[in-house]
């Protein structure tokens, strides 16, 4: 079993923190709101009163923090304590450029640091569920491979690029809040056409998103706008969307019906409306 820390006691750090000592890990943990850690006593996590004394002889320091600035904030407390073999494993949703910047401000300061964020919520963090992605050394990451495993139902490596898990944490990130924006205005849509959420939710199943993201979202990635689903004909069908939803808020679909107009405009109406992305491709 290993000596390890947590600095950062919230939903997600806590349930790892739980998780660990469960499996037989000597932890200690640090949270700037001291009750948080403290409520982790009852599964035998120490309770720090500082950065510096949560990492004092952890061969592992996980990082579980709210931002790049506060990760800045909290390494900076806790050298005085981190002993000279120890590994940073920063579990922090977090800026790539800033990733990579601190990635390499810490080599050069002879500390070991590797980047692995999740996707998983507590739940998932308390069985060893979902997934984590982990930048930086290789050999770094071999060295801890067996102990990652161990917290998750899923290791990715992504390579030694500092700032790619970052950049794919907000890949994922931005599908889920995009999914969670466009079931808010399909509710709407329900409430305003008399049919349960319930029911509305469950024609999702009907749809294979997976294939959408294979086929579509591909497309769009190489430039293929070939139409299948022409912009003009895709815009009449949000036209009706926003007259059936009337004075009802929405989430998503008035700007996207702006996007589409603005292409539209620009002469784009026939090709497929994956079209909507082609600015942030090169097209073939």
């Amino acid at each position: 079993m290993s000596t390890i820390a947590f600095l950062g006691t919230g939903l997600l750090g806590a349930a790892f923190a739980e998780a660990a000592a469960k499996r037989g890990d000597t932890v200690t943990a640090w949270n700037r709101s001291p009750d948080k850690v403290q409520a982790l006593a009852q599964f035998g996590v120490i309770a720090a009163t500082s950065p510096a004394e949560a990492v004092r002889n952890a061969s592992r320091v996980h990082i579980v923090l709210k931002d790049d600035a506060v990760v800045e904030a909290v390494l900076a407390a806790a050298r005085a304590g981190l002993s000279a073999d120890a590994i940073i494993i920063d579990h922090t949703t977090t800026l790539p450029s800033l990733t990579a910047a601190r990635a390499e401000r810490l080599k050069a300061a002879g500390i070991k640091y590797l980047h692995c964020p999740v996707f998983m919520g507590p739940p998932a963090a308390r069985h060893a569920q979902g997934t984590m992605m982990i930048a930086g050394p290789k050999v770094l990451f071999e060295s801890v491979q067996v102990e990652l495993a161990r917290m998750t139902g899923r290791l990715q490596y992504m390579g030694e690029r500092t700032d790619l898990a970052a950049a794919n944490k907000l890949f994922g990130n931005a599908m889920i809040i995009g999914a969670a924006a466009v079931m808010a205005d399909l509710l709407t849509l329900a409430q305003a056409s008399d049919v349960s959420a319930e029911d509305a939710i469950k024609l999702l199943g009907f749809i294979d998103l997976n294939a959408i993201v294979a086929g579509r979202g591909m497309n769009m990635a190489k430039g293929n706008f070939s139409p299948s689903f022409e912009l003009a004909m895709a815009r009449k069908d949000v036209r009706l969307m926003i007259e059936t939803a009337g004075d009802r808020p929405l989430a998503v679909l008035p700007l996207v019906a702006t996007r589409m107009d603005q292409l539209i405009a620009a002469g784009h109406g026939a090709e497929d409306c994956c079209v909507l992305g082609i600015d942030a491709v090169q097209r073939r």
